[in-house]
């Protein structure tokens, strides 16, 4: 076991489960790559009601990021549900709060990732997860997606693209990943560790 792991970040918000797999998924894929460590966090709901009462520590799940977070990691990847074919408000407020990172270049250099959940199978999986990009193309990263190398991109019949990984948890809300979708989310996981490693050599 390395003493000293390369950590990487898996920063996502998830309102019904199928993001959080997601980010479980690529966690596994992340720490079948020795000397690497996955580090799950997650933002706070944002709404003047929200900010006025939302607990400093989550009830369960992933503790939420601090700007520490950023300024350690080796590589991240960032995942929220759709939006409208957008992030979800609570990772854009987020995401919108790391001009002090911008301003001293702690994510210039590193390999990002970005994956996403819908409702439906043409739901905006795909803007949304281009959009994702956008902000961490201006921090100076290093986007990484899924190549078609990976069978199970030419054979889903639900979620996973090139742009990253995702789901589609349809009308009933279902949060279970298929097995191409865990597939996949666990190979991008896999490919972000292993361009960390090569990065940081």
């Amino acid at each position: 076991m390395n003493p000293n792991p390369l950590k990487i970040l898996v920063l996502f918000y998830s309102q019904h489960g199928s993001t959080l797999n997601l980010a479980r998924q690529i966690a596994r894929g992340i720490e079948s790559v020795a000397g690497c460590e996955a580090v799950l966090r997650t933002v706070p709901k944002v709404s003047t009601v929200c900010e006025a009462v939302e607990n400093d520590i989550p009830d369960n799940g992933a503790p939420y990021a601090k700007a520490e977070d950023l300024k350690t990691c080796a590589a991240l990847a960032l995942g929220s549900p759709t939006r409208f074919g957008n992030m979800a408000a609570a990772m854009k407020y987020f995401i919108d709060g790391t001009i002090p990172q911008w301003l001293g270049a702690e994510l210039s250099g590193k390999p990002a990732s970005v994956f996403t959940s819908s409702a439906s199978i043409h739901g905006g999986q795909e803007s949304t997860l281009l959009s994702m990009m956008l902000p961490l193309l201006h921090h100076g990263m290093i986007i990484s997606g899924i190549p078609f190398s990976e069978s199970a991109l030419s054979h889903t019949r639900s979620g996973g693209t090139p742009y990253g990984a995702s789901h589609v948890a349809g009308s009933d809300g279902q949060a279970v990943l298929t097995d191409e979708e865990a597939e996949l989310a666990f190979a991008q996981g896999r490919r972000l560790a292993e361009l960390a490693i090569k990065l940081s050599a």
